[in-house]
């Protein structure tokens, strides 16, 4: 009978599969175990190559996704799909220890603990396999700052490697965001109940081919869980990170307009068609590092292309905001009230175009 499903969140990690299949073949021998690869339609053929084995090895499974990225959705999508009674999350490249999963499993099996997490910073582990310095102590910043927001005393809460039982996280998946990277933060703020955890020492090893998914936009991650956690249920949390954005890009246009019209001498029409521009496309740089974090726009065309129709689409919500405002206030509407009806009308415009026409399309 099937014991244990590993779930593998890939995105070019072609050259990591045969070690990473070796590893698990030599951790795992003696359990009924089946490796789940959720893609998100690599560029490098990683699907094509995972199918290829599992021609020949029945432990092997990938569902290749189109049209949509993220790790924390593949996390959960891996789980919907086993019959496995529990799921080890792990990195497909390498920087996870397979030999943990024993561990792991006895912990569960034992009753001692509801999620077992493989911790970088616990006592006997290491965190070599960040790539510097600044890195490790931003990760234990964000560590600090997680357990700000769960309430649950763990030395690695952004860890990406972990196990619990499939039946819980998949109760628990209407409640998670599916936004981001760190599910494992996800799950601990969206559980009703708290959750026993218990952590085990990890050596992080480096990576030893392709490139880390992860950067400087990591620590947001801790803001888009506060967010989620007191207000997700009220504002979608990709909106509310859409107009926030937006927000900014107010103050980049009239910063703009105000260098060209008041400072440079250009003439109003010139000076306002140029911070219009120059929001627009400060929105869109923003939104695809930030908000839309995980389906990124990357290579050069898919970036052009989609800031070509973010521009465009935010021009058409930029004349709906105005003609409703100004229809608002012709009948009688406090021009206040009025400005910021078409202000919403123009954000969800903007925000339902972009989700559906630029970052929907990865």
């Amino acid at each position: 009978m099937l014991e244990i499903a590993v779930i593998l969140p890939t995105l070019n990690e072609r050259e990591n599969i045969v070690p990473l299949l070796e590893a698990l073949d030599a951790e795992l021998a003696g359990f009924a175990w089946e490796a789940i690869f959720v893609d998100d339609d690599s560029t490098d053929g990683t699907a094509d190559a995972l199918r290829e084995i599992g021609l020949h090895n029945r432990k092997i499974r990938v569902i290749q996704r189109i049209g949509r990225r993220g790790l924390a959705s593949a996390v959960i999508e891996g789980a919907c799909a086993t019959a496995a009674p529990v799921v080890a999350v792990m990195d497909a490249d390498l920087q996870h220890d397979p030999a943990l999963i024993r561990d792991m499993l006895e912990h569960l099996r034992s009753g001692a603990a509801d999620l077992v997490v493989a911790s970088r910073f616990a006592e006997g582990a290491s965190a070599d396999g960040l790539p510097s310095a600044r890195r490790e102590r931003g990760s234990r910043l964000a560590n600090r700052l997680a357990r700000m927001l769960t309430g649950v005393e763990l030395s690695d809460p952004m860890s990406g490697f972990f196990a619990m039982e499939t039946a819980r996280l998949r109760a628990l998946a209407p409640r998670l965001s599916g936004i981001g990277f760190k599910v494992l933060l996800d799950i601990l703020s969206a559980s009703p109940e708290r959750l026993r955890v218990v952590e085990v020492p990890m050596h992080f090893a480096a990576r030893r081919a392709g490139e880390s998914k992860l950067d400087r936009a990591v620590a947001f991650e801790f803001l888009v869980g506060l967010y989620e956690r007191h207000l997700g249920r009220i504002v979608p949390t990709r909106f509310a990170l859409f107009g926030t954005v937006g927000g900014a890009g107010v103050l980049v246009h009239l910063s703009v307009l105000t260098l060209a019209y008041r400072m440079l001498g250009s003439g109003f029409t010139a000076a306002q068609a140029l911070a219009t521009f120059a929001a627009m496309s400060f929105n869109f740089w923003l939104n695809n590092w930030l908000t839309y974090r995980d389906q990124r726009l990357r290579s050069v065309p898919a970036v052009l292309r989609g800031w070509a129709v973010f521009c465009v689409a935010c021009s058409v919500g930029a004349l709906a905001n105005v003609a409703l405002a100004s229809l608002l206030q012709a009948r009688g509407t406090y021009w206040l009230l009025a400005a910021l009806a078409g202000i919403v009308v123009g954000a969800v415009w903007n925000y339902a175009l972009s989700n559906r026409f630029v970052w929907g399309r990865v």
